[in-house]
């Protein structure tokens, strides 16, 4: 293979992060999160094993009333979550506002609301409700490209004292997010360290450990994480994307090709799929076997 052949690949490759994990389903991380929380109305219990905080059942009814309204139509949605708040909805009203706005994509007012819900739960000593929106407003100033705000409130909902497990390690994750993006590499290995540990079945930790680690030329590490990400989540493409990516710069052309046709196929419309496609024609033809 030709020395430049890696490089010229991956100059062109699309990095799997920008899909998947800086991108991850931030709608249907709002819903989970949102829906979650309404699920089991009961006041004063501890957090679920899922880890989301079953919500009182003074406010059960008409949160989810409002997510419905909110998925449905999220001009209606706001103005529900509106006049609930004025009825006395507390942060839950707030909660759904934000989650509103960030169905219909407007991330600056629904930043404010969440960290509004966040402020107004602390007030009320719920210090895992309150880190739970501090999160969500974190993931929408992520998503309207302001890393440095999305990093003070990924930092301020740690701060509240999230249990261990899952839902700290998504927070972690997502700091490490908007650290890639601030440029801050080894804080971002810090953030993703503990975001394996506290949430080691999640695919995407693994496959962005993976990515950070091909970028810093840690080939090793790089490929004991994307094999990980690969056994947890095998049709993904965005994980064959990059399994793809980093076993072409450690000198493994037929796991590549391999990797970016199992890429191409599961999603030969997304963007990971189509970075794969691009890839594979930019590689010579295989070797007949025998």
């Amino acid at each position: 293979m030709p020395f430049f052949l890696p490089l010229m690949l991956l100059a062109q490759a699309y990095d799997p992060e920008i899909e998947a994990v800086m991108n991850r389903s931030r709608r249907e991380k709002q819903e989970a999160a949102a829906a979650g929380a309404a699920a089991a109305p009961a006041a004063n219990r501890p957090a679920r094993d899922d880890g989301q905080i079953p919500v009182p059942a003074k406010f059960a009814a008409p949160f989810q009333a409002c997510l419905d309204q909110a998925i449905e139509d999220p001009t209606a949605g706001v103005a529900f979550a509106e006049k609930w708040r004025i009825e006395g909805g507390s942060f839950y009203a707030r909660h759904c506002m934000g989650f509103a706005f960030a169905r219909a994509e407007r991330w600056s007012p629904a930043i404010i609301a969440f960290q509004q819900a966040a402020e107004e739960a602390e007030r009320s000593g719920e210090m895992v409700q309150s880190a739970r929106l501090w999160a969500q407003a974190g993931n929408a100033a992520l998503a309207s490209g302001d890393a440095a705000k999305a990093r003070g409130d990924f930092d301020a909902a740690l701060a509240r004292g999230l249990p261990d497990g899952l839902e700290k390690g998504e927070v972690h994750l997502d700091r490490a997010r908007a650290l890639v993006a601030l440029g801050e590499t080894d804080a971002a290995r810090d953030s993703i360290d503990v975001a394996l540990a506290q949430a080691p079945r999640d695919p995407l930790g693994w496959l962005l450990s993976a990515t950070l680690a091909r970028r810093s030329g840690e080939m090793s590490l790089a490929k004991a994480h994307i094999a990980r990400a690969v056994q947890l989540s095998p049709d993904d493409a965005s994980v064959a994307l990059e399994e793809g990516n980093i076993a072409i710069l450690t000198d493994h052309e037929d796991i590549a090709r391999s990797a970016w046709q199992r890429a191409a196929r599961l999603a030969p419309e997304a963007a990971a799929g189509k970075a794969a496609a691009d890839n594979l024609s930019r590689l010579p033809p295989a070797t007949p076997v025998g």
